[in-house]
Order: structure tokens, then sequence, then C-alpha cells
């Protein structure tokens, strides 16, 4: 039997927390019980043609401003219609954050595999910015693993063991100082005056739990030290799972992420890639806006074609909303089954180790009987 419970429990060590308010029209001298919606942030992935037409009527821009909300815009290339439609933005007060990103055939995705390739990514942008007299509220670093993993897992399973178990061993001997330089560029960007803001894959929280490498030096991403983490918890990519996953992870997340609306990488082949109906976006809404009072969305463009953007302006953030207890207590369970595989996948030696010890002892019993 499912059993539905109302998000007024988030757990901190196994135990439930009260997290919820009640449906209720507010009263005047009532309104500091009301749930106040979230800063929203949009992520933007289109190329240049394609951003010129989402923002040249200016209805784009006028529901932003009446959102309040802001645009993290990815910097695909340096043209000149990219830097119009960043000004447009800039006029119109809407906060812009770059969203840093390398050609395809570069990785696309910054991660340990092209450190040299996003310093001189961020240079190019700063000397591009600098010439365009653009305005950015924070720069932000998309830490993935190399595109061409998703090409080969398109072709299927063993192409994508193959792939990163040859990448793997390559990146063992420049760990260390693929590291520094990101921890170097993220310095540089600081004393350019900007604030350094990172998307994550949560997998990362794990990782930082069980105090391994594992998954940075087989996937090739980094736990990066920055100003603000941002969790992808894009649900539409983990049905029916989603809600459950962006609960538990978001408990745990500085900052959260919530998709897909549509637009973005093609995934086909590799993910569910059909972007979240009304009725699942706004519940990841509700959820998101419960446990952070700032939320990115994924994607601005698919915001605009399914009609959510203005839909947002009138949304009741009072509703309440429910999450399977089963599920979510799965996904605890499984969280932490892998924050132990993690564990013991980065010190081998200490499973031997025992294993060599009930072998010695074994031999020793039988001696004595």
């Amino acid at each position: 039997m499912n059993i539905l419970f109302p998000l007024h429990w988030v757990t901190g060590l196994g135990l439930w927390a009260p997290l919820h308010w009640r449906n209720y029209e507010p009263k005047d001298d009532d309104q500091e019980q009301c749930r106040m919606p979230p800063h929203m942030t949009f992520f933007c992935e289109l190329e240049a043609a394609q951003l010129e037409v989402l923002f040249e009527s200016g209805q784009v821009i006028a529901t932003l401003q009446k959102l309040d909300a802001g645009v993290a815009l990815a910097i695909r290339d340096f043209s000149t219609e990219r830097a119009a439609v960043v000004r447009r933005l800039n006029e119109a007060g809407i906060p812009v954050t770059a969203w840093l990103l390398l050609p395809e055939e570069e990785g696309y995705w910054f991660n340990l595999d092209n450190a040299p390739l996003a310093v001189q990514r961020y240079q190019d942008f700063q000397a591009w910015s600098q010439n365009e007299h653009l305005k950015w509220l924070r720069i932000g670093l998309d830490i993935e693993p190399d595109f061409r993993l998703i090409t080969a897992l398109k072709e299927g399973v063993m192409p994508a063991l193959r792939f990163i178990f040859s990448t793997a061993s390559h990146r063992k001997k420049r760990f260390a100082s693929a590291r520094l330089l990101y921890r170097q560029l993220v310095e540089q960007i600081h004393n350019d005056g900007y604030e350094v803001e990172a998307y994550q894959l949560p997998l990362i929280l794990e990782e930082r739990r069980s105090r391994s490498f594992v998954l940075q030096r087989w996937l090739g991403v980094l736990d990066l030290e920055v100003d603000r983490e941002v969790l992808m918890l894009y649900s539409s990519f983990s049905r029916p799972w989603g809600d459950a996953l962006l609960l538990s992870y978001g408990k745990d997340a500085q900052n959260i992420a919530i998709g897909s609306t549509g637009g973005g990488v093609d995934l086909e082949g590799v993910a569910d890639t059909r972007p979240l109906d009304w009725q699942e976006f706004s519940r990841d809404l509700l959820i998101a806006g419960l446990l952070k009072p700032e939320v990115a969305i994924f994607s601005l463009e698919g915001c605009v074609q399914q009609g959510y953007l203005e839909k947002l302006i009138q949304f009741d953030w009072q509703q309440s909303v429910q999450v399977e207890r089963r599920k979510y207590v799965l996904v605890q369970q499984v969280r932490r089954l892998l924050a132990a595989a993690l564990w013991i996948l980065e010190r081998p030696w200490l499973p031997a180790a025992l294993l060599i010890l009930m072998v010695l002892l074994q031999i020793r019993r039988k001696k004595s009987n």
C-alpha cells in the first residue's frame, strides 16, 4: 500500500521535522504567515539565432520583470547577437548569470579533462564581455562529465564503459593539476569581481559524504569550492522517482535547480526526454519552494514554449504538496548504500584486509580443533 504524506517532514538524521504550511486564505493581519514565493532564475541554453527570436517581442522580458526573476544564460558563443540580448536584459534590470560552456568537441561542460580549455574559455569570455560592455550578476561553471560520454551512452552501455575506463586511466595522472587549475580559475574570477556558482550532479553529495574521489576519477567531475553550489535535481529524467529524489537531495543542497521543461542537450536514448507537464512542474516548484528561498529552473525556453512562464505570475504558492513515503524512504536507503559503496571503492584494501583476516582466523580455528 502506498502511503502519501504531506511535506511537513524532512529528515535530519532519520528524524522527521516540521516544514509545512497550511492551505488557507491569509487575512490582512496574517500576512507574515504566508509562504513567500522563492526567487526564480531561469536557465537559457539557446543558440544565438534562437535566442534572438525568444526575446524579440519583449514579452518574455516583461514577464521576467513581473516575476522579479533572473536568467542564467548559456555562453555558447561570443556573438554580437548574444551580447545584444544580454544588454537588453541589463537595461531591463534583470540579473544575468554567465553560464560558461565549451564547444561540444571540447567537452561542452567543465570537467577534469578540459581544465586548460576552461581557463582559456573564461579569459575569452572576459575579453568579449568587456568589449561588449556587459554586466553580470555572477559566473556559473557547469560541472558535468565529458559530452562525449553522452554520445557513447547513445551507442550502448559497453561503449560508455569503455569510454569511462579509457579516460579514467589518463585522468589519474592529471587529477591534481586539473583541480589546481580550477581552484586558480575560481580565484581569478573572484579577482575580476564576480561570485562563482557551480552546477553539480546530485551524486557529488555522496562522493563528499564518503570522502571519496571515485566519481571524480571515473566521470571527470570535480568537487569544487565556490560561493554557491546548485544541485541539478531534474525530476523529468528520473520518473517516477523524481519528486522523492528532489525532496531527498533538496533538503541537503545549498541551492536547487528543477526541470526539465524542455530544451537543452539532446539526451534521446540516454534519459527520459519528456518535459515536465504542468502538474509535475507545479509539484516540483512547491517542493523546492518549501526547501529553499531561491529556485533555479531549467529551462526558460521550455517554460515559454509550454506557456508556463505566464502561469507563474498567478501561481498559488500556498498549495500543499505530497510525496509517497515509500518512494522517499527507498531513495534515502539507496543514497546510504551508494555512499557506502563509494567509501569502499575508495579504500579497496580494507575489505581485502578483512577477508585475509577472516581466512587466517578460520585456519587458526581449524588448527586449534
